[in-house]
């Protein structure tokens, strides 16, 4: 039946935390508040580290070891062998070769490196630059033995095998590729006086172009060059030359002849140092 107004009311009281509020709260704020401290936070963190590393030398530039360092051994931190060093690479040239090298070990090892593309170049199959480059490289005690020695081991079969005639003229329409890059060098017996440097290289021989049938490929060896201090630079006396050590190759694909050829009129070789 329904209830009179005479009746005594029940009062119905809300949990506290579904009581509605018409306060306004200021906890809408915190969130803000708490998301702009964060941020500045961070962005000190971040000046801070940046001026800390400014600080610190540049690995690229750290204070090189002493020209006549112990190397360190193969196998050493990383097992990568001897790290990079040694100064800049000579700033004069003779005949398009570096010259002036050090009275050290090395700068001996950097002209052997330099001294090995010169070798490997296509311009020993021409004979008046190779005689150039035997000038320019000898010493002149040795220059007259090692120009005859070179002349034959650069004769006209020899240049037939590489696909060029007697003066290193490739068929027209191909590049002629013979190109060495050092990878490493090691001395062996330095004293102020004579060394020899053993250069680990990679080279490029072939003809590059749509109708060669001696494509360029790649090919490792090693160059042991004996040099003697003449009293203003290191110059060679004698060479010899070893297969490898090779990698295995990589499952790489070839480029195309036209690549080839274009890698080659594009990209230029280097003055080394050690």
């Amino acid at each position: 039946m329904p209830l009179s107004d005479d009746q005594p009311h029940t009062r119905t009281r809300l949990p506290v935390g579904e009581q509605p509020s018409s306060q306004p709260t200021t906890r809408q704020a915190r969130p803000l508040r708490t998301l702009l401290t964060v941020l500045v936070v961070v962005t000190l963190l971040v000046v801070a580290i940046s001026i800390a590393n400014h600080g610190n030398p540049d690995p690229g530039t750290a204070t090189r070891s002493s020209d006549h360092a112990t190397p360190a051994a193969p196998g050493g931190a990383g097992g990568a062998g001897p790290a990079p060093s040694g100064d800049q690479p000579v700033s004069t040239t003779t005949n398009g070769i570096a010259a002036g090298f050090p009275h050290t070990d090395q700068g001996a090892q950097s002209a052997a490196a330099n001294y090995a593309v010169a070798i490997g170049s296509a311009d020993m199959f021409r004979t008046d630059s190779r005689h150039t480059i035997v000038a320019t490289i000898a010493d002149p005690t040795a220059a007259q033995a090692l120009q005859t020695r070179l002349d034959q081991g650069f004769s006209p079969e020899t240049a037939a095998r590489f696909g060029v005639d007697a003066q290193g003229r490739p068929p027209k329409g191909l590049t002629f590729v013979s190109r060495t890059i050092p990878v490493g060098t090691r001395s062996n017996g330095y004293t102020p006086d004579s060394v020899k440097v053993d250069v680990w290289c990679t080279g490029l021989f072939g003809l590059a172009g749509e109708r060669s049938i001696r494509p360029v490929s790649e090919e490792w060896f090693t160059l042991s060059l004996s040099l003697r201090w003449t009293g203003t630079d290191w110059k060679l006396t004698d060479f010899s030359r070893a297969g490898g050590p090779a990698p295995v190759p990589p499952d790489q694909q070839a480029a195309t002849a036209e690549e080839i050829t274009g890698a080659v009129e594009q990209f230029g070789g280097f003055r080394y140092a050690r």
